[in-house]
This record gives C-alpha cells, structure tokens and sequence, in this order.
C-alpha cells in the first residue's frame, strides 16, 4: 500500500473529517485528561502542559510561537495560562480557519487576541527574532529536512 503524502491538502481533509466527527474530540480529550474546550491534535496529556509552560519561561506580554500549531488548542491554553500572545503557524488553511474559531481560539475570555497564520514548518512568514518562546508539538519530524525546521525557530525566536 502507497502511503498517502503528508500535504497541506490532506490535513485539510483531516482536520475537516475532524469537525465533521466530534466523537474523535470527546474520546481523545478523555484519555489524555482534557477539558472539552481544548481540541487536541496531539499526544499531550493535561498535566503535561504544565509542564510544557514550567519549560518556556514566558512572561506577560510575551509572544508564543505555537508552530505546526493546527487546531491550537495546547498553544491557547498555554498562552493563556502565561498571559502571553500567541502566534500560530500551520501548513493546513483549515486547521487555521478552525483555530481562528472563537469558540475554540478563546482569545475574547482573556482580552488578548492571538493570531494565526498559514505558513510552514520550515518557513513561517514571521519576522526575525519576533517569538519569546515556541511550541511545535508532534510535527517537527514533518519537516523536510527537520533541520530546516529548527533553523526557522532559531530565526524566529527572540536571541
């Protein structure tokens, strides 16, 4: 069996397949211990975005890079925990239009408006130097080559 490639137009499907199907949201969300609020595209459990935050050093006002972010549930739940701003980046233009949902982005319960952007792994269209902190859970090894991927957070992170 051929496997299928990993583009932006296949995520599209996935993560539409994904608000089609809620079911997959409740019994993911209630094996890794989530609120229904945050709509996982990851393997982090709750407990262990507190650890995730501990890691980052963000402060109020900081800027937090959630790259290959999709849906960004884990990037606004950790950048409303800091009270920072959040930036995230994704290759998938449905998994950013879903991010940008109020219901599931939240922006408007803190006061703050976080922003996201299609963009890639390896290419994410920010300015140097503009993020204090970056997440980028279960994708890096997407990137082609990873390497690229590491340069580009390198680039966009505050030295």
């Amino acid at each position: 069996m051929a496997q299928r490639p990993l583009t932006a137009g296949y995520f599209d499907s996935w993560y539409a397949d994904m608000a089609a199907c809620p079911a997959k949201d409740e019994l993911t969300g209630r094996h890794l211990g989530l609120p229904p609020h945050l709509r996982s595209t990851s393997s982090v459990p709750w407990t262990g975005i507190g650890v995730i935050l501990d890691r980052l050093d963000l402060r109020p006002g900081d800027i937090l890079l959630d790259l290959a972010c999709g849906r960004a549930g884990y990037g606004v739940e950790i950048a409303a925990r800091a009270d920072a701003r959040l930036v995230g980046v994704d290759f998938s233009p449905e998994a950013v239009r879903q991010a940008r949902e109020p219901e599931h982005a939240r922006a408007g319960e803190q006061g703050r408006a976080n922003h996201f952007v299609v963009g890639d792994l390896t290419a994410t269209g920010l300015a140097r130097g503009v993020a204090h902190a970056a997440v980028c859970l279960d994708s890096i090894q997407f990137a082609d080559p990873p390497e690229a991927a590491y340069a580009e957070l390198r680039r966009v992170l505050v030295p």
